[in-house]
């Protein structure tokens, strides 16, 4: 029969020191900011305190991340953790893509940003083919016409719509696309 360290070893990934580290930093920067964002009042009982029970879950998560650190660095080392965490931070190209995208909504509208980018991020994911692409295409067009048209989402038009002859049409593509 296998014991704990066992299976925690045999189910522990690579990148726990640096996600440990990750979470003490950020549950530091949360205690030391604290004081700012929830203020204790004068007069009022400790359990109904604007700062107490944010206090109590920012000093838990500072306790329990310094806890998953002190286990991250007393266990063995195995092989593969900068690989992992090179992993992760190149999947930050997709937030990346994101804030382009929010980027260039307002500038080109939001069926034509959403038709460059659902096609680029399928070139990137490397589907080549010509089916990949009217799928993607066919896809932002469906996504906009269900968010704007049919759900009613507010999106603001884009900029380039303004170059558009004034009338009806113009009404309809700012309004539904």
């Amino acid at each position: 029969m296998k014991t704990f360290q066992d299976l925690f070893r045999r189910y522990r990934r690579p990148g726990d020191f640096f996600i440990a580290l990750l979470s003490l930093l950020f549950a530091l920067f949360l205690l030391i900011n604290l004081p700012t964002q929830a203020p204790w009042l004068e007069n009022v009982k400790t359990f109904a305190q604007p700062a107490f029970w944010p206090g109590v879950a920012v000093i838990g998560m500072v306790v329990f991340s310094a806890l998953h650190l002190f286990g991250a660095i007393v266990s063995e080392r195995i092989p593969g953790r900068m690989a992992e965490v090179v992993e992760w931070i190149k999947a930050l190209e997709f937030a990346a893509w994101f804030m382009a995208y929010v980027w260039l909504v307002p500038l080109l509208g939001y069926l034509p940003s959403t038709l460059v980018f659902t096609v680029l991020l399928t070139l990137r994911l490397g589907y080549r083919g010509w089916r990949w692409i009217l799928g993607a295409a066919v896809f932002g067009t469906f996504v906009v016409l269900v968010f704007k048209g049919f759900l009613q989402v507010r999106i603001p038009a884009g900029e380039v719509y303004d170059y558009l002859p004034s009338g009806p049409f113009r009404t309809f593509v700012m309004t539904y696309l």
